[in-house]
């Protein structure tokens, strides 16, 4: 069904109305198949748009859709730090938490805050703890210590199968979309692997430290000072994994809970950093297996 269509909208409405009274009364089961089917159809739709129409500009996408919420009476806190967000794409740096604050809504009536929430919600009386965190993005929170770790020890395994058989070249030959081509994405992986390096080094030796946000994926094009091949760059991947495994399991299970302050997004502990790592490299396991596909076929 096309979003255009006035039933698309009424049954999104619909599903959250009924996934909160169905929560008010403790069936929590159903209510979450409610939440899911509304992620579903906006995830769809989202996905459907992407490849309907050329990309657009993100700055000014974000500005037209900021003017678009504020036609929709949006609270001015949302707005504000989407308009410091755009502004910060704009001049070619990553939005820090400092101008883009953590959102939380209130789950009973939608009332939003940017930052701590501190107070009850002025609309429904609700309390502070009940409001829901966005986070920018559910990585961090997406593995316990022990399925970080397992995760962190299959990837490289995982990658290796979907270069085995590949000659040399095709490592790095053009897809033709524009995309990343394999010696890309295993650039990217081994490059936000040494993020991870240093940052466990800095966990290690600083009470509470300042983790500074980096453009790693910026990095995955840039060829200086890398290996000479594809495959001595996913060898310095595999080799390095072990080290920081080794380093991980000797840590005491507290030591996971350490905190440091995210120059991007804010506080987060060492637990959220492991898991971040090991849930963001899989998303790009498709784009290898999509491009050994094409090699295949050719």
């Amino acid at each position: 069904m096309p979003t255009s269509h006035p039933e698309w909208t009424a049954t999104l409405v619909r599903l959250l109305s009924l996934a909160s009274r169905l929560e008010d009364e403790g069936h929590y089961n159903v209510a979450k198949l409610a939440r899911a089917a509304v992620d579903a159809l906006g995830r769809r739709a989202a996905y459907d748009a992407l490849g309907a129409a050329p990309a657009p500009n993100l700055v000014e996408e974000v500005r037209q859709v900021t003017e678009a919420l504020a036609r929709l009476d949006a609270p001015g806190e949302l707005l504000a730090a989407l308009r410091r967000g755009a502004t910060a794409l704009a001049g070619g740096h990553i939005p820090s938490i400092s101008e883009t604050p953590h959102p939380h809504v209130c789950r009973t009536c939608g009332y939003l805050v940017m930052g701590a929430v501190e107070e009850k919600c002025p609309t429904c009386g609700a309390w502070p703890a009940s409001f829901q965190w966005f986070a920018p993005n559910y990585w961090f929170d997406a593995f316990d210590p022990f399925a970080a770790l397992e995760k962190l020890r299959q990837t490289p395994m995982h990658v290796a199968a979907l270069l085995e058989g590949l000659p040399a070249e095709a490592l790095d030959r053009d897809s033709g979309d524009g995309g990343w081509v394999i010696r890309n994405v295993l650039m990217h992986l081994r490059d936000a692997q040494q993020v991870l390096d240093f940052r466990l080094d800095q966990f290690a030796t600083e009470a509470h430290p300042i983790l500074a946000a980096k453009a790693v994926w910026t990095w995955a094009t840039q060829e200086a000072e890398r290996p000479p091949t594809t495959q001595e760059i996913f060898e310095d991947y595999r080799s390095t994994r072990g080290k920081i495994l080794a380093r991980l399991e000797a840590l005491p299970i507290t030591a996971w809970w350490r905190t440091g302050f995210h120059e991007e997004f804010g506080e987060v502990s060492l637990r959220q950093q492991a898991s971040y790592f090991a849930a963001h490299e899989i998303t790009h396991l498709p784009r290898v297996e999509s491009l050994r596909n094409q090699l295949g076929g050719q």
